[in-house]
This record gives C-alpha cells, sequence and structure tokens, in this order.
C-alpha cells in the first residue's frame, strides 16, 4: 500500500520537525525493513520497533519445563542475530495478559518460589540486553490473575512478600539501567553487546557484556541461570584482570529469593577461559541473573 507508506514516512516527518524529542512506536511483528530508519533512507521514520520476536521466543522458553531449557538455549540466542537491524524496544505488554491468556507470573514454570524466581530472572534478562524496555502494569509486583480494565491492579498484593520483593526488584533495575551508560546507550549499536558463553545447553547458563561508549565508564558483565541449580565454581571468561563487583542479584532474599551466598567482590583470575585471558570463579544462584561491574 504505497499511499500508506507515504503516510507514515510525512508523519513521521512532520511530528520530529514539529516536536523535537517525540517518539513514535511502532507495533510491528512483520519483517518489513527499515521500519526504524528516516524516510529519507528509505525508511519510515519510526524511533523504535516492538521485537515481538524476543517476547514470543522468551516466553516460550520461560514457560517450558527445566529439562526442556537444555534443548531451547537458541530461543533466547537468536535475537541478537538481528538486534542491530532496528530501534527496538523489549516488549511485555498488555497483549501478553488479557484474553485469556493469562499473567506473566502464570506463565512462569515451576512451583510458586520457582515461577516468582524465573519472573526476577526474566525482568533481568530483559534489562541486560540491548533494547529498551517496556513493561505493562501489574508486571511490576507479579499480579496473578490477567489484567482486566473493568478492576484495578491487585495492589493488596504488596502485603506477601513474593510481590513486594518482585516490585523491589523491578525498582533496583530501573536504578541500575540510569546509573550504567552500559546498560542504556549503545542499545542499537552492535558494539555495545558482547556474547562471553551463549552454548553451555546443560547447565542453560547465558553470560555477556554490555559496553558503554566511553571506555573510562564501565563495563556491565551479566550472567543468567535459566535453571533451578545453584551453579557452584562456575568459571566465566572476562576480558581483562580486574575486580568485579557484583550490584544486583535478582536471587536476594529481599526479593523472596533464596538468598543464595556469593562474594560481593571477585578478583578475576590469570586463568583463560571461554576465548578471554582472564576468568572469574563464582556461585550463580538458582534461576537467577547476577550484574557485575568492572570497578578498575
Amino acid at each position: 500500500n504505497l499511499e500508506a507508506i507515504s503516510l507514515l514516512r510525512r508523519f513521521n516527518d512532520e511530528i520530529h520537525s514539529r516536536y523535537p524529542g517525540v517518539l513514535t512506536f511502532a507495533e510491528e511483528a512483520t519483517a518489513w525493513p527499515k521500519v526504524t530508519r528516516p524516510a529519507g533512507d528509505g525508511g519510515l521514520g519510526f524511533d523504535l520497533k516492538w521485537d515481538m520476536g524476543w517476547m514470543h521466543d522468551t516466553l516460550e522458553y520461560m514457560r517450558r519445563g527445566f529439562h526442556q531449557r537444555r534443548q531451547l538455549l537458541n530461543k533466547l540466542t537468536f535475537r541478537m542475530l538481528y538486534a542491530s537491524s532496528e530501534n527496538f524496544v523489549l516488549s511485555l505488554s498488555h497483549d501478553e495478559v488479557v484474553h485469556l491468556k493469562g499473567s506473566l507470573v502464570g506463565k512462569m514454570s515451576g512451583d510458586l518460589w520457582q515461577r516468582f524466581a524465573n519472573l526476577r530472572l526474566l525482568y533481568a534478562y530483559m534489562y541486560g540486553l540491548p533494547g529498551k524496555k517496556l513493561l505493562f502494569m501489574g508486571g511490576e509486583f507479579g499480579q496473578m490473575r490477567e489484567w482486566d480494565h473493568n478492576q484495578s491492579l491487585d495492589w493488596h498484593l504488596l502485603q506477601f512478600p513474593f510481590h513486594a520483593g518482585t516490585q523491589k526488584c523491578v525498582i533496583d533495575l530501573n536504578r541500575l539501567h540510569k546509573r550504567y551508560a552500559a546498560l542504556h546507550e549503545l542499545d542499537c549499536d552492535p558494539d555495545g553487546f558482547e556474547w562471553i558463553s551463549c552454548e553451555d545447553h546443560r547447565n542453560s547458563v547465558l553470560t555477556f557484556l554490555r559496553k558503554p561508549r566511553l571506555k573510562v565508564d564501565p563495563q556491565v558483565l551479566v550472567i543468567c541461570n535459566f535453571q533451578p541449580a545453584v551453579q557452584r565454581e562456575y568459571r566465566v571468561g572476562v576480558p581483562r584482570s580486574a575486580v568485579w563487583r557484583v550490584m544486583f542479584n535478582s536471587d536476594a532474599g529481599e526479593y523472596g529469593g533464596s538468598g543464595c551466598p556469593g562474594p560481593v567482590s571477585i578478583q578475576s583470575e590469570d586463568v583463560g577461559w571461554n576465548s578471554r585471558p582472564c576468568s572469574l570463579r563464582l556461585t550463580i544462584p538458582p534461576l537467577a541473573a547476577l550484574f557485575l561491574v568492572d570497578k578498575s
């Protein structure tokens, strides 16, 4: 529809010329190219596009049994093959919690404790990845029922530790996201992301680096354990010798996690691993994500 394409291009050009700073988002799920590229470059001119593929693949993975996850790690890794092709938003929108789809926490696998651990892990994994973040109301405290526009949110659930802990987890993730340039500055640039390891199928562990634009700013190492087993003496490659400080642990007791003990600061060892010259040896809590910052 050439007239519709022309209309969208003019719409975005007019919005951006008349109202600098205003953002336009495309809720779009096809492979149409250059949705977020300027009209002058043959694009549609939107600022951001929902990453519906990431949403479907990730929720499909998170609802699977833990033994099945070992064969499905590609559901999580595939996204990085196209992550810089558009300016993406990682969307957990209203569409996922209406029309008998249930709530986000209801989609997670396992018993009650594991479902909330999975939910916190999902949020941490989302905040660690490149891309802007979208979380629909009620998700931030783990509402149990699906959203209903005829009712208010179930704020009374915040009297229970799992729900209050989930809310605190999201608050802290937002603070980290704002504090560290590596977590937001190069969201749409391939230079902002680097896999450390994406092939540990047996343990279902992913490790990657988020990088800032300026080398003087700290990098953030993200470690995600998608299994309910504690990973002890787990080795992760790092790019250089440094002290890495754990700034976030989704398994913290204040979030409703197990509070699995682990060091606050870890000195790297001169042991090559994951094709890096140095490595960390640490404990990874069950169904949890760790964010570590290079403090040297």
